[in-house]
């Protein structure tokens, strides 16, 4: 062995406090924003069925819900709605009395250490479950703006920090981001679903949004798995048209594109940890196949080493927990 030259990289794994001190990438309870979903009704705080530990709940438990958060040291949740009533061009999401609005108002008055971020989309509000307004078996993509743009000032409105529109519609964060100006929140930001892929990943959150189409699917206005400069090309125009973060979503199949996306863009990028992701690992989880914080954590700073500079994920609570152990 006295000839042999070679590199002693193990010098710098030998023990815990080693690791810990020369570790690159760092993940973080500020990097953690949590999603929930708010119903109408009293007294209503319902698991999601295929997402274990992730529930409906009601505005009288919402604050509640959000303390719970700010003392686990989590501050950022995203809101999504799952209204009483709807239509076919889904009024209750631009209403000044829809659940969002009337969520993100109790929380900005009871919990306002937490920032808020409105999900802006009409899939949740649709009879048909689609993104936009229909025709003749149509999504219709200029229509569609009028009343994405219509939602989102009424979340600014009701006091949204930031409005992240998720409906893939082409033109989506120009319009968004005129109106916001035109009604006098031009210091409001857009978080962008800029690559938003037609994912099976989705199942879960539709379970729990109960925004499931109700004929076809989303793969018109939704991105081809197998496409890259697609994903490009689409930062780059929300870039453009004024985005001030850029969403790549789900976040796990989609690594090598964060990477990509933040190599190319100076906005910060945000991973969505989406529900598939987390179902499955609660499943394995639940039947002890793995360790959940372990592979939790594995997971999160894989997006973080990928690029992500924030990441929505149902497993927030937990991680800041386990983060402060």
């Amino acid at each position: 062995m006295d000839n042999i030259q070679f590199s002693r990289h193990r010098r710098l794994r030998t023990t815990e406090s080693m690791r810990s001190l020369v570790r690159e990438t760092h993940l973080q309870k500020t990097d953690l924003i949590y999603p929930i979903f708010v119903v109408e009704g009293e007294q209503i705080k319902k698991e999601v069925p295929s997402m274990p530990g992730v529930y409906h709940v009601s505005l009288d438990y919402l604050t509640e819900e959000m303390n719970e958060l700010v003392t686990l040291g989590v501050r950022s949740v995203i809101v999504f709605g799952v209204p009483a009533h709807k239509d076919e061009k889904g009024t209750q999401a631009y209403c000044e009395t829809g659940i969002v609005q009337k969520a993100i108002r109790q929380i900005k008055e009871d919990v306002p250490a937490l920032t808020v971020i409105a999900d802006t989309c009409l899939c949740q509000y649709t009879d048909h479950g689609h993104c936009g307004i229909v025709q003749d078996g149509e999504i219709l993509n200029d229509e569609s703006l009028e009343l994405l743009t219509e939602t989102a000032v009424s979340q600014a409105k009701a006091g949204a920090d930031i409005i992240a529109p998720s409906n893939m519609m082409d033109g989506f964060v120009a319009a968004i981001r005129k109106g916001l100006d035109d009604a006098g929140f031009k210091n409001t930001p857009i978080m962008s679903y800029a690559v938003k892929y037609a994912s099976s990943f989705y199942g879960p959150f539709r379970d729990a949004a109960h925004s499931s189409p109700q004929f076809g699917d989303r793969r018109a206005y939704q991105m081809d798995p197998a496409n890259r400069l697609e994903a490009i090309r689409e930062a780059q125009s929300d870039v453009e048209e004024g985005a001030d973060f850029l969403i790549v979503k789900p976040g796990l199949s989609y690594l090598d594109i964060m990477r990509e996306v933040k190599d190319r863009f100076n906005s910060p990028v945000v991973a969505y940890n989406v529900s598939g992701e987390y179902s499955m690992i609660k499943a394995a989880a639940q039947n002890g196949w793995v360790n959940e914080q372990e592979i939790v954590l594995e997971k999160l700073t894989s997006m973080k080493r990928a690029g992500a500079d924030l990441i929505i994920t149902y497993f927030a609570k937990d991680v800041a927990q386990w983060l402060s152990e």
